[in-house]
């Protein structure tokens, strides 16, 4: 087997969970589309090294945080809406929890975001989570703690959910 042919296999495992973590960085499935598939060429080409004995899962997954957070601080020109409709669709509880979740980590900053999605959506450790972001344990605690806190004052309508003791010993 040819190293095209072992990339290729990784990407069919690993498309659906890498693309969720797209989409939790991005909020947008577009722009996860676009975010996932400019980090693939990338890997794409170091695919020879990592194959060779690295953790490709892990180093995408840092592309992938790296890419996001390269993303936002350039500006861009059109930003979609995180507004709920006025009118249309009827929501069920659930799905405005979502929204409403939604909408609160979009305002926070690339790096708190990151760490959120890392820690409790991807549950990696926070030594998972320092080695994704290439930063500090230290630092993986802290900006979970204050996403947690900016979280909860964004959204105090989803406080239940953020008030979690199991997300308090993880966040400290």
């Amino acid at each position: 087997m040819d190293r095209h042919d072992d990339f290729r296999e990784f990407v069919l495992a690993r498309q659906q969970a890498l693309m969720r973590t797209a989409y939790l960085l991005t909020g947008d499935a577009h722009l996860a589309e676009d975010l996932l598939q400019s980090v693939l060429i990338k890997v794409a080409g170091q695919w020879s090294k990592l194959s060779g004995g690295g953790n490709p899962e892990a180093y995408t997954r840092k592309a992938l945080v790296n890419q996001y957070i390269s993303w936002k601080r350039r500006p861009r020109p059109e930003a979609p809406s995180a507004d709920l409709p006025e009118r249309g669709a009827s929501y069920d509880d659930a799905a405005l929890q979502r929204i409403m979740l939604r909408k609160a980590l979009a305002k926070l900053t690339p790096k708190q975001r990151a760490v959120i999605v890392l820690r409790f959506w991807e549950d990696l450790t926070e030594a998972q989570t320092a080695e994704a972001l290439g930063c500090a344990l230290g630092t993986v605690k802290s900006q979970a703690h204050h996403a947690l806190s900016r979280l909860r004052a964004l959204a105090p309508e989803l406080a239940y959910l953020l008030n979690d003791p199991e997300i308090e010993e993880v966040a400290r």
